[in-house]
């Protein structure tokens, strides 16, 4: 453990909702590179598993939650709004468009892989590294729930 940080309603749905202090320090290009790498690497899962997920998913405890394609249009709505976090004015494309997603995320990549102070990137901002740490929570928390959705129910 390295810092403690005090909970919020987003804690209780395991969002790493705050900027760390360590967030907030240079960023040199190595460690860049290593966040874009796990950033897309965290993708690269998030597309394994969608790809692999019926598009009807068993409904929660109290019959609710999204079925795969409307999770991932919010997952792809969700980075929409993060690009703007990291100072990009970027459209996000149709999920469907493999090419211009890979375009979209090659620009948040390069976003996340530029050494920095460690300051957040634009005006009400996040820094680098709280961003790709959001952004790969996000693609791998749904990613996780369409696995545990897709399952037949053990009860």
């Amino acid at each position: 453990m390295v810092e403690r940080l005090a909970g919020s309603a987003s804690t209780e749905f395991g969002v790493p909702a705050e900027v760390t202090k360590r967030d907030t320090t240079p960023l040199a290009a190595a460690e860049g590179k290593q966040l874009a790498s796990l950033l897309q690497a965290a993708w690269a899962v998030y597309d394994r598993i969608l790809a692999s997920t019926p598009a009807e998913l068993r409904k929660g405890p109290r019959g609710g939650g999204r079925d795969r394609d409307k999770m991932a249009d919010h997952v792809r709505d969700a980075e929409g709004a993060y690009v703007r976090k990291l100072g990009l004015r970027l459209t996000p494309p149709d999920r469907n468009d493999g090419r211009a997603l890979a375009e979209f995320r090659a620009a948040i990549a390069e976003a996340i892989r530029r050494p920095s102070n460690g300051a957040a990137v634009a005006e009400k901002g996040w820094p680098q590294r709280y961003a790709a740490r959001r952004i790969a929570w996000h693609a791998l928390d749904h990613a996780w729930e369409m696995q545990d959705r897709s399952e037949p129910s053990k009860g």
